[in-house]
């Protein structure tokens, strides 16, 4: 009876959890019908639910946890260089790593050709332009629901990386810091959660970083403001932080920041931005502070929108 009872409590937490995931609470779908038929399915082994355990509570874990999937490669495939095997290794991780697709997006991620994967995109390597890889994952509205594994770190010859518009969860996995050409992460409309993507501080490559419409909270490291990048653009998630002094040093053209919970003052070294930055929006933020007179150096501004927050004080005559 006790063993019973406990397989019923494992299965339910892992069906509540697949629910939170894969549809949000939002109700309906095929992983709510799956978390059904899972939680009256008592037939289940104790391995079977820790593997469903392990791979739906990573909304909750770090991203030091354990997050491998086994791929084994079959001996009859070959591959025109060790980089496509490894992406080969990565994307099958990815797809053990998914527990709902409903366009089918990932069907074809079949055999050894990973090039002719649906929203995987090869291109000679910059470096060595005799060498094939796998430069590009454009995975934009897929409605697709899972986790990123660590195995995703063996596609080091990234260049681009869109996956906007799904249902991920978790955390972005450490191995990126491996992914040195990345040039445009864009994870937006998500649900990652956890604190801020530090191993993005490490791209060298990096210019366009999107992370919106997310669940991720903490504060934003100063680092972030001294990256190279021409977009940043964090807004809708639950980050608390006092936009750091530091902020002018960012040499972006536009950054949205709106919809978290900044304190203190709009730095006076915004006006550092004067030569580069187009569109700034930090509206509904909780910020309570004066508009500094530097924002009149922003020549080249042509949304700045600081709207629904508790300014104080009278508009700089320097924006006139």
């Amino acid at each position: 009876m006790k063993d019973s009872s406990l397989r019923i409590a494992n299965l339910l937490l892992a069906a509540a959890v697949l629910f939170l995931c894969c549809d949000g609470g939002g109700g309906g779908g095929a992983a709510a019908e799956e978390a059904a038929e899972l939680s009256s399915d008592v037939g289940l082994s104790e391995a079977e639910v820790g593997l469903i355990r392990r791979r739906q509570l990573l909304y909750y874990r770090d991203g030091f946890g354990d997050r491998g999937e086994n791929v084994t490669v079959p001996d009859s495939f070959t591959f025109p260089n060790p980089r496509l095997r490894d992406a080969y290794i990565a994307l099958q991780a990815w797809k053990l790593a998914i527990v709902s697709d409903p366009k089918n997006v990932t069907g074809d991620w079949v055999g050894p050709d990973v090039c002719n994967y649906k929203g995987v995109f090869c291109a000679p390597l910059p470096s060595d332009p005799c060498l094939t890889v796998v430069a590009g994952i454009d995975l934009n509205h897929a409605d697709i629901a899972g986790f990123l594994p660590e195995e995703l770190g063996l596609l080091c010859d990234l260049a681009i990386f869109h996956i906007n518009s799904n249902r991920f969860c978790g955390t972005i996995p450490h191995s990126f810091s491996r992914i040195h050409l990345l040039f445009e992460l864009d994870l937006s409309n998500n649900r990652f959660a956890g604190g801020f993507p530090d191993v993005v501080l490490g791209l060298p490559e990096l210019k366009y970083f999107d992370i919106r419409f997310n669940e991720f909270d903490g504060s934003i490291p100063e680092e972030l403001f001294d990256k190279n990048l021409d977009a940043i653009f964090v807004n809708n998630n639950r980050f608390v932080f006092d936009i750091p002094d530091n902020f002018g040093n960012s040499p972006v053209s536009v950054i949205v920041m709106a919809n978290n919970r900044f304190h203190g003052c709009v730095p006076a070294s915004i006006g550092n931005m004067s030569d580069t930055l187009n569109e700034i929006i930090l509206l509904n933020n909780g910020l309570r502070s004066c508009i500094p007179k530097e924002i009149g150096l922003l020549k080249s501004v042509t949304v700045f929108d600081v709207s629904f927050n508790d300014l104080v004080g009278t508009l700089p005559e320097e924006i006139a």
